[in-house]
This record gives C-alpha cells, structure tokens and sequence, in this order.
C-alpha cells in the first residue's frame, strides 16, 4: 500500500511509502490515548505544512467525540541562532516524530517546547511524551497551572522536572525573547478551575501562534480530516437510512454540520431524537457495524441549516468561539480586551491557531475587531454576529453554572 503525503508549498514532493498494516499502526501509534479518550484514539496521522518558507511549519492531527473530528495542531519556528522551539506540541507519534527529525537534520534541535494554556487537556496531555523525546530541550509552561479532577504537579503529569520553566510575565527575559514576543490572557477565574492563553508573536515571519482564543472556519474539511472521510461522510447523512457515499459534496456538508457541532453543541437547525426512538430507528440502518454506532444516528436536520455554518464562517472571519464568549472571556471583559490591545500592537500578517483552519492571513485590526463582542451592548453593534439562537445550548448551560454556584457570576456592567 502506498500513501502520498500532502507536499507542503515551495518543497519537493515526498512519498511516504507503508508496506502492509503493522507498518501502518506502528507509525501512527498513540499508546497514551486512555488519558484523554478523544477519536482517532491509539492511531493518529500527522501532516506538515511549510507555512514560511525554511521559517515555520505546521503539524496537524484529528481529534473529536462521537466522529465530530477537527484538527488540533502544533508549530515549529527555525530560531535564527539555530534550533527550533515548538508551540504546543501533539502527539509525538513514530510518523510525527520522523517529520520532525527532517527539520531537526536540516536547522538544528529543538530548543524550547512551550506549552500556552493552563487548562486544556487536550494540549497538557502531549507535552511530557513530546519532551522525552528531544532531552536537550527546555518546556516553559504558561502561568498557574493546574489539572482536574486533582490538581496534581506537573512532574506527576510527565513534565521533566529539571528541565520545566514557567514563562517570565516579561517576554524579554525569556531566552527566546529576542525573537518572540508574547501576551499573557489571564488567569480568568472559572470556579472548577481557570483559563489562561499565551499568544506567540515570532518577529521574523510576522506570524502570531494562538491556541484556543482566535479561529477562523474553512469552507472545505480540512487535509487531515479527508484522510479518512468518514467521519464526514457519517455526519453528510440526512436520516438513519441513508447511506454512506463518498462525494465531494457529502465531505463538505457533513464538515459544516462537524464545524456546526463543535462550536455551539446542539445549533438550533438540529433536532435530537429522543432516546428510546432513536435507538428504535437504528434497527432501520443498512450499517450495524461497531463504526457505524451499531446504526444509531439520533440527529435530524432542519431545512435551512446551512444559514447558521454560513454566518459562523462568514467568507473566512476571524472570531471567538461561541464557548469562549459565553462561558469564559465574558468573566473578564476588561482583561481579555486590554490583552486584545497588546496584541494588536504586533505587525503580523497570519495567524497560525492551533484548530480548524490555518494560516489565516489577518491583520492586527482585523484580530482585534473579533473581541468586539465584548464591548457590544446587543447583537446588533456586534461587528460579526453570529445567529442568537444558535448560543440557546450555551446560554441556558451558562445560567446553570451560575445558579448551581460552579461559575462566577456575570460581572456587572
């Protein structure tokens, strides 16, 4: 079986030649994917794209629940003193691990791992394994750490403890810092636990690395969700008894209903059958198979869906994930636009998120209109609104959270 990678932009085509299955497995292993049980779970493709020309790539790998599948991603800058440093890491699988050693042989170790969130686990979770993997170099976390469901130290996660660093509040003193700057978001307080983002600035190649604040939405699936389009296919359906065809319109329509799920959970052009039908239903599938969910599909579609993936991706806008904007940022409007601010002081020209789609070429105007919603007394004065009745799932979550006392309250305005 041969298999031939993405070519990134300005390099010579490579093909990855994988003779038979146990080839397949072994470069694609994943054997701490119990820790965070996310889809692909223990096999995980990479893919790298040349960003910047002999300056910055990107690696990309899939994660998701329930084949709702989006990409999660890492980047690697070329230090102008020679080395790389990497912006949070993914999975160091033998694949990932053969891609980064055809940088390392051409500009040198990696120097610095950097780990930008204090919360998400989906990030954490590769940082100690990625670092076993290259012993010369130096992790630096962002401030105040912490894990759940028992805040544990982060040499206890697998972080090497004579080797981890916490990011100076000043990007100056950081060994890095006379090619990077950086801005500190947060911590913003959430109860259980607490937010905290640090965005990159890399002078060289007027690129901002960012983790989870800023996205922009592709209109087609992303590379490394069409290496296995199933899970698009398996979303692309209309009802139980379709069945699975693989066209370059199902991939694109089941990606805006796995871009429609993944922001807002149950956007309001979807109808979940109650339990006991659905489960009834699923005896009318062609597909019973383990991957098929044994032909449970309890999802319906309400004509006009498209309108609520048209506004979310509004011709490729940067914006804030509806998550983000009800749940956490809203806790600290001040901070989160003083750190707005700061970063649209930064002449960049793209801006490489570690989710959905990348690079976005942007400019600091453009990053900064995105936090609009923070100042916006209604919709109305937002500058990109999204539909209102597409947050319904998250508002009503929001006000449980703070009724039950598990979140701060609203600061007043």
């Amino acid at each position: 079986m041969e298999i031939q990678s993405v070519c990134e932009p300005g390099a010579k085509d490579r093909k990855v030649v994988v003779r038979g299955m146990e080839q397949k497995t072994r470069d694609w292993a994943w054997a701490y994917w119990p820790a965070v049980p996310l889809y692909p779970y223990g096999q995980r493709r990479t893919l790298r794209q040349e960003v910047v020309r002999d300056q910055v790539w990107t690696f990309d790998q899939l994660q998701g629940i329930f084949y709702v599948t989006v990409p999660i991603r890492m980047t690697v800058v070329r230090l102008e003193s020679g080395g790389l440093l990497v912006y949070a890491p993914v999975a160091p699988t033998r694949e990932c691990l053969q891609l980064m050693q055809e940088l390392i042989a051409t500009h040198g170790d990696v120097k610095y791992i950097i780990l930008p969130t204090v919360s998400g686990l989906e990030h954490k979770v590769f940082v100690g394994p990625f670092a076993r993997q290259f012993p010369q170099a130096q992790v630096f976390v962002a401030p105040h750490q912490w894990s759940f469901p028992v805040n544990l130290p982060l040499s206890w996660l697998g972080f090497p403890g004579d080797r981890t660093n916490r990011l100076p509040l000043d990007s100056r003193e950081a060994p890095f810092g006379d090619e990077f700057d950086y801005a500190l978001l947060g911590p913003i307080d959430l109860g259980l636990g607490r937010f905290a983002e640090v965005a990159f600035y890399h002078r060289r190649s007027q690129s901002l690395l960012v983790t989870d604040s800023i996205l922009a939405v592709p209109a087609e699936p992303p590379a490394i969700v069409q290496l296995d389009p199933y899970p698009l296919l398996f979303h692309a359906r209309d009802g139980v008894v379709d069945l699975i065809r693989d066209t370059p319109e199902n991939r694109r329509k089941g990606w805006w209903r796995i871009a429609l799920f993944a922001f807002y959970f149950r956007p309001s052009a979807l109808q979940v059958t109650p339990f006991g039908r659905s489960l009834l239903s699923a005896l009318q599938a062609p597909d019973h198979s383990r991957k098929a969910f044994f032909g449970w599909y309890p999802f319906e579609w309400q004509p006009g869906w498209e309108r609520s993936f048209e506004a979310l991706y509004g011709g490729g806008q940067l914006f804030v994930a509806p998550i983000l904007q009800t749940l956490i940022l809203n806790r600290a409007p001040q901070e989160t636009l003083a750190w707005a601010d700061q970063i649209a002081q930064w002449q960049f020209q793209r801006i490489l998120p570690c989710h959905l789609d990348c690079p976005v070429v942007a400019t600091p105007q453009q990053f900064r209109r995105a936090f609009q919603f923070l100042e916006a007394k209604s919709p109305a004065e937002q500058t990109y609104p999204l539909p209102a009745a597409d947050f319904a799932l998250l508002q009503e979550l929001e006000r449980t959270l703070s009724k039950r006392g598990i979140t701060p309250p609203l600061p007043k305005s």
